[in-house]
C-alpha cells in the first residue's frame, strides 16, 4: 500500500468521527428536550384527566343529545360542503375545495365525537336494581273468551 493512500484514509476517518459525534451529540440533545416533554406531559396529563377528558367521557350521551349530536352533525357537514364548493368554484381551485372540506369534517368530528356535557341534558333515570326487585313483574293480561276450535 503507497503512502499517498493511507495518508488520504485518515482525514477521511477524522471527518467521519467529527460528523458521528456531531450527530450523537444532537441526537443527545433532541432526546433531552423529549424527555423533558415527556416529564411535563406526565405532570399534566393527569390533570387534563381530572378536568376535560373526566367531564366528556363519565356522563353517557342521552336520546336527546344523540339527536342533537346527528342534526348537528348534517347541519355542520352540508355547511362545510357548500362553502368549500362555492370557494373552490369562485377561485378554481379543487385543491383549495378538498381542504375546507376536510377542515369542516375535522372541525365537525372535534365538535360531535366526545361527549361533552350538553349531549346530556336530559339524563334517564334507570331504577335501582334493589327497587326492582321489589316489585314483581307484570304477567300477560288474558283478554276476552278463548276462541273454541271447530271439529269438522
Amino acid at each position: 500500500m503507497s503512502q499517498e493512500g493511507r495518508f488520504c484514509k485518515i482525514p477521511l476517518i477524522r471527518l467521519l468521527g467529527a460528523v458521528t459525534t456531531e450527530l450523537i451529540s444532537s441526537f443527545t440533545s433532541t432526546l433531552e428536550s423529549t424527555v423533558s416533554t415527556l416529564y411535563n406531559l406526565r405532570v399534566l396529563v393527569p390533570l387534563l384527566h381530572q378536568t376535560i377528558l373526566s367531564t366528556v367521557v363519565s356522563s353517557p350521551m342521552d336520546w336527546q343529545g344523540q339527536k342533537l349530536a346527528e342534526h348537528l352533525m348534517q347541519l355542520m357537514l352540508v355547511s362545510f360542503a357548500v362553502v368549500a364548493f362555492i370557494v373552490g368554484y369562485v377561485l378554481g381551485s379543487f385543491q383549495t375545495m378538498l381542504l375546507i372540506y376536510a377542515a369542516g369534517v375535522v372541525l365537525t368530528s372535534l365538535i360531535i365525537i366526545p361527549n361533552w356535557p350538553f349531549f346530556n341534558r336530559h339524563p334517564l333515570n334507570w331504577l335501582d336494581s334493589s327497587e326492582a326487585e321489589k316489585h314483581p313483574k307484570p304477567q300477560a293480561a288474558n283478554s276476552g273468551p278463548k276462541k273454541k276450535a271447530s271439529k269438522k
